[in-house]
């Protein structure tokens, strides 16, 4: 069967979504677990296979073993064979399901393309997401290469959240583009939605507590404090202001902590008025952003208060990832109200006929 099928491309756009949902999970575990630098090299195709003999291991291994993590972290903590053998199991399964998610999209487009499935229009939009996903596989080997120094112990919390945004700026069009499909091939709506004004308001918001939260995971200034809603028995933390500014306010993990928990209600106040202008379209949308936000805020809280358990900080950073696809949606909803609204006010505004 040949023609456009965008309830098809709808569907594979979703499946793509959840698996972009499973790797941020899994980046989550790999950086918490400080499995991102087990393996120091880049093979994008014979890194595929892990070590399958106990030589190519202890080779694996010694090359860790040159790395700033396991000359001033790992090396003096006891790190056994089968202790690297975890972390870079981690490391590798991330490694392996962005290949995979490069799979599950590349392979379906083209089979789309070839058969012209896709409507009229899309192709550049779902060939921009291609190359995105190709950009964030060398952002995060720009990531890992940031922290193999000898004098490193951590990679660079910028090459991070520049890693973890490109993720969710994948996840969030992903899901725009798959919802643009599913309304093409319902009938209910002749062209794209578009980002109105309070969904760009509201994304920006979003977007400055996601990347003080990917700073904050890079500096692991999660554990600057395990009190809430005061720092240490203090409501602003002290801060030491003698880098200068702009050092200050990138690399402080006290100032960047106490930054991320009360921004995070800004944001949340920012996806709430969002919430309720999608509401009049899609009230599933709606709910879907409150019910993200709430468990969101509370994982937050509980992260901080557990020193930053390993499973939530997961689990934070997993739900983080579904508010991001719920906003997304919400924004989409209130793109395509646009013209109905105006109809509607038109309409209102019409006098009603008078007796003949």
């Amino acid at each position: 069967m040949r023609g456009p099928r965008p309830g098809a491309i709808a569907l594979w756009l979703f499946v793509v979504a959840g698996l972009v949902l499973l790797m941020v999970a899994v980046g989550g575990i790999t950086r918490l677990t400080e499995s991102g630098l087990s393996i120091t090299r880049w093979q994008p195709v014979t890194g595929i296979l892990p070590p399958l003999s106990e030589s190519a291991w202890e080779a694996q291994f010694a090359q860790y073993r040159q790395t700033g993590e396991y000359i001033h972290h790992a090396g003096p903590a006891g790190m056994t064979l089968d202790d690297y053998k975890f972390i870079f199991f981690w490391e590798w399964f991330h490694r392996l399901l962005g290949r995979l998610i490069g799979l599950a999209y590349a392979v379906p487009l083209a089979w789309f393309w070839v058969r012209g499935a896709i409507p009229a229009g899309y192709k550049p939009r779902l060939l921009g997401l291609l190359a995105l996903g190709g950009m964030q596989g060398v952002f995060g080997w720009l990531m890992v290469r940031s922290g193999l120094g000898e004098d490193m112990t951590d990679v660079s919390h910028f090459w991070l959240s520049v890693h973890l945004l490109t993720a969710l700026l994948t996840l969030a069009l992903l899901v725009w583009t798959a919802l643009d499909m599913r309304a093409l091939a319902r009938g209910t709506s002749g062209r794209p939605a578009r980002l109105t004004g309070l969904a760009g308001a509201a994304a920006l918001i979003l977007f400055i507590q996601l990347l003080l939260g990917a700073w904050v995971a890079g500096l692991n200034a999660g554990l600057a404090a395990s009190d809430w809603p005061l720092m240490n028995g203090r409501l602003v933390p002290e801060i030491a202001w003698s880098g200068g500014l702009w050092w200050t306010l990138t690399h402080d993990p006290f100032l960047l902590h106490f930054l991320h928990r009360w921004w995070a209600f800004v944001a949340a106040a920012a996806v709430i008025v969002l919430a309720r202008r999608a509401r009049t379209v899609d009230r599933r949308a709606s709910i879907a952003i409150n019910a993200t936000l709430g468990v969101q805020i509370l994982l937050g809280i509980a992260t901080v208060m557990t020193q930053v358990s390993l499973w939530l900080a997961v689990a934070h950073q997993l739900v983080g990832a579904l508010l991001v696809a719920a906003v997304a949606w919400g924004a989409h909803a209130a793109g395509k109200d646009v013209p109905s609204l105006r109809q509607r006010g038109t309409a209102a505004a019409r006098p009603l006929p008078g007796p003949a």
